[in-house]
């Protein structure tokens, strides 16, 4: 592996690392909650990483297989995309123990495909649709940490709305 697709996978591997306290220190009632003022909810975060995830490193890096299906389903995917709006409504959305599970599935599939992925493929230009700020197959996959980070902000931010400490 090169080191730059080593500092790529690592920078995942932190911004996941980050996240996932956050996200478990939601009990699975409060996974829906959209506090007063607030437009998101822990599902719709969980699931919209998930979602980009597999688009940013999967689709865009390898391209898309007919059994990605089972990791993250198409009708799951469509729920979680940019333009998407939270609804507070659980009856919308997988539960949060399968959201949690779709998020894992990802995670666990983009670090071995990518463990060996070839370094002179990392320049090339995504497999599938085009990114504002990803030009090349090692920016989606780096651009992917970025976003985490930036999501683990708004997880953040959605437990100090709901009265709870920030976490450190």
């Amino acid at each position: 592996m090169s080191q730059r697709l080593r500092d790529a996978l690592d920078s995942l591997r932190f911004a996941r690392a980050y996240s996932l306290p956050l996200i478990d220190s939601f009990a699975p009632d409060e996974w829906f909650t959209m506090p007063p003022g607030g437009v998101t909810h822990l599902a719709w975060q969980v699931g919209h990483l998930a979602m980009a995830q597999y688009r940013m490193c999967i689709e865009r890096v390898r391209g898309v297989r007919p059994e990605d299906a089972e990791l993250i389903a198409p009708d799951v995917l469509a729920l979680f995309v940019r333009e998407s709006v939270p609804d507070p409504d659980p009856g919308r959305y997988p539960n949060p123990a399968e959201l949690r599970a779709v998020l894992d599935r990802v995670n666990e599939r983009v670090l071995a495909d990518l463990a060996d992925w070839p370094d002179a493929d990392l320049d090339g230009p995504p497999a599938m649709t085009s990114h504002k700020y990803a030009k090349t197959k090692l920016e989606c996959v780096r651009w992917c940490a970025a976003h985490e980070m930036l999501h683990a902000g708004q997880i953040g931010l959605l437990r100090r709305m709901l009265g709870r400490p920030a976490l450190w």
